[in-house]
């Protein structure tokens, strides 16, 4: 069984969750109700009080609340407490329309803290280690996440941030990390930087690496793992409820953990909205029962995974969510076939392929088109162009076999794609709608 940061909550019955729950979440209704004007008329417009809610299991009688909500009322129209009482404003990077804006009381702070500690013990982590944080800083929730849950846990934090990847390489070397915390596909660009460099991962103190922010593939698991030498753990975490620690995998990596005494998770189906059961893929959603600032309820998160209550063999109780297979909102629908990116990059790396590519689509004379760029490993730009025509084949008949369409593939120059230091960019749709 594995070592847990706090074992009265992440091993507790699941009668005693649901006693907290509950009481949680009758505590967050009222706070809605009377401090936040858009759930006190959301609420009276489907003819609910406070009184209605009892138990967790009355949560189905509340309203969704959508990310275009936040915008709607940007930048603190959703916040629950005065001005006074908060200590800390996060925000979304802002890409598609205006921010979404969160604050943060001083307990709440100290809940997503124990999530981010939790998620590092649930690593390997201890108070001797030390913890290289290369998320970004920032407005961006995920490098402070790690960063106090490193010291919430007694560790020491390194707060690196992103970029200048040789200088990242340097201080692991001379600073002994332990534990990387990034998004995967910076730690699969550290690994390629640190072969590069002619460094031996294998005589690093690293050991674990925490990734997230990103979907990513098991196949980009055992790659990063392979190239740094260390074992690669998933964390989940999204600005509008709170940044990594949200949940988190254990050794079993059978699925991630969530802190459900702080948020409370759902799977929908996103057409009926009705919930599923324990193991049917949907959309994920969740009611932050633990947040004093801006306790969402029933946040759609877009994001499409599974739940799972099955014991796990790390001894803790807490319910398990699947990988994110991808987003309602990032799929993309070509000649009608819903296509994941992260599909695409199951196939390239089970060929054997380097985790760089860029997915473009088109639409030329009403028809959608996609093509899948791939940068060559420098083996392959050494092959003579028979060869790399039969790897091209390959990879497209692979494609066609998962995701039932056709694509181009074109093969590109080592180093010719943009390397991310953040979140990577997978994805140029050029169509107009």
């Amino acid at each position: 069984m594995d070592r847990c940061y706090q074992p009265e909550v992440e091993q507790a019955s699941r009668e005693e969750l649901k006693r907290l729950q509950s009481h949680r979440l009758r505590k967050m209704v009222v706070r809605c109700y009377y401090n936040v004007p858009f759930y006190r008329q959301k609420f009276d417009e489907m003819g609910i009080t406070p009184d209605d809610i009892q138990t967790i299991d009355d949560i189905v009688k509340l309203p969704f609340t959508y990310k275009q909500d936040l915008r709607d009322n940007y930048p603190y129209g959703l916040f629950a407490v005065r001005r006074d009482e908060l200590v800390r404003i996060h925000a979304s990077s802002g890409t598609t329309g205006k921010q979404t804006v969160v604050g943060y009381t001083k307990k709440d702070l100290e809940r997503w803290a124990d999530g981010a500690a939790r998620a590092i013990v649930a690593a390997g982590g201890t108070k001797q280690d030390f913890i290289h944080v290369s998320y970004g800083y920032g407005l961006f929730t995920g490098g402070l996440g790690l960063h106090y849950g490193a010291e919430q846990l007694g560790a020491t934090s390194i707060p690196v941030s992103s970029g200048n990847t040789n200088r990242q390489v340097q201080i692991m070397q001379d600073f002994g990390s332990n534990i990387l915390c990034c998004t995967p596909s910076y730690a699969a660009f550290i690994g390629e930087t640190c072969k590069e460099l002619g460094v031996d991962t294998s005589k690093l103190p690293l050991r674990a690496g925490i990734f997230g922010a990103e979907a990513w593939s098991e196949n980009m698991r055992r790659e990063i793992e392979a190239s740094l030498n260390i074992k690669a753990y998933d964390i989940y975490g999204l600005s509008e409820i709170a940044g990594p620690g949200v949940s988190y995998e254990c050794s079993c990596q059978t699925g991630m953990h969530v802190c459900e005494d702080y948020f409370y998770p759902e799977i929908i189906d996103p057409d009926t909205l009705q919930p599923l059961p324990d193991g049917q893929e949907g959309e994920l959603v969740f009611t932050c029962i633990g947040k004093e600032a801006l306790p969402l309820v029933r946040y759609r998160t877009r994001d499409i995974c599974s739940l799972s209550h099955e014991p796990c063999a790390c001894g803790r109780t807490l319910v398990k969510m699947g990988k994110i297979k991808g987003r309602t909102d990032d799929m993309l629908i070509i000649r009608g076939v819903n296509v994941f990116p992260s599909q695409v990059e199951h196939v390239l790396l089970s060929l054997g392929m380097e985790p760089n590519y860029m997915i473009v689509v088109d639409r030329i004379d009403n028809l959608d088109t996609m093509e899948v760029q791939i940068e060559m490993t420098q083996d392959m730009f050494s092959d003579e162009i028979k060869k790399l025509e039969e790897q091209t084949r390959r990879i497209k008949a692979a494609l066609r076999e998962v995701l039932n369409i056709s694509a181009t593939v074109r093969l590109l120059e080592p180093k010719s794609l943009p390397r991310s230091e953040g979140k990577a960019t997978r994805v140029i749709d050029k169509r107009v709608f």
